[in-house]
């Protein structure tokens, strides 16, 4: 009787302090494992913390030091200083504030925008998602989707020699003089 006791007391389980579902264990302070992990990584946020407040308040940044000591030695000149005795101390500003101009929103322009998006600028055919997107910025079929097959208006040359120019630029070496 009393070796089922103990073999009924080894299989009884706590559930995690948390109420997260889980069971614990004794050994991890009655969490689970999730939570365990998540209550250790805050401890060592709040020590790395401490070790970084303590530290910054026994070493002060020499940076400040030398700046207190450029900042009272330095004089002003006498021609940078106010006097009371001067009036002229006035200037004119004038503020313009942009107005905002009302932009029209129309309903018609946006469905309608929509509704040629879903189809094929060559086929008017319906293309859904499958629709490819071209560089010249119009949606078209499988069919349609190259340059050659929808007289594509977008420079593909240009584009090509200007990202050559800009990987490959011309290392030109100074001219040498003749002794």
């Amino acid at each position: 009787m009393a070796e089922e006791q103990k073999w009924q007391e080894a299989t009884t389980h706590v559930l995690c302090v948390n109420n997260c579902g889980f069971f614990g264990s004794p050994t991890t302070l009655n969490l689970c494992s999730k939570c365990y992990k998540d209550h250790r990584l805050k401890e060592q946020q709040i020590s790395t913390a401490k070790i970084a407040v303590d530290n910054s308040l026994t070493h002060p940044p020499h940076q400040s030091e030398t700046f207190q000591s450029e900042s009272s030695s330095f004089v002003f000149p006498d021609q940078l200083v106010l006097k009371p005795n001067d009036t002229d101390l006035t200037v004119p500003v004038q503020v313009q504030v942009p107005v905002p101009v009302p932009v029209p929103i129309s309903v018609s322009s946006t469905a309608g925008e929509s509704q040629h998006r879903n189809r094929c600028g060559s086929c008017r055919k319906r293309v859904g998602l499958t629709g490819f997107t071209c560089r010249c910025g119009v949606m078209f079929c499988g069919t349609h989707r190259y340059p050659e097959k929808h007289d594509c208006s977008f420079d593909y040359k240009t584009v090509g020699k200007v990202a050559i120019a800009v990987a490959n630029p011309v290392v030109k070496a100074e001219k040498l003089e003749k002794i």
